[in-house]
């Protein structure tokens, strides 16, 4: 499983697990397959997107998707989970 570590432009940082319902709300949202979409189409919009699901999910409030969301973000990065 991978994790996003993600930085806004205020300067905060978070760690937040691409747990299996962000996986299926993405394939929900955008009618393709997760980790095909990710690898093949390469995207970073599609990233973005898992972030502020992420982010919403973890109760965050967030601006809906779009430019405004993505103004807030200064990187996202995507990493291996740590090991159990």
């Amino acid at each position: 499983m991978a994790k996003l570590i993600i930085t806004k432009t205020d300067g905060t940082a978070s760690e937040h697990e691409i747990t299996p319902i962000v996986e299926y709300s993405f394939e929900q949202t955008h009618n393709k397959g997760f980790y095909k979409a990710l690898r093949e189409e390469e995207k970073q919009g599609l990233v973005y997107w898992v972030a502020w699901e992420c982010l919403r999910r973890s109760g965050e409030t967030v601006k809906p998707f779009g430019m405004d969301f993505v103004e807030t973000l200064k990187s996202v990065e995507v990493k291996e989970s740590d090991p159990l």
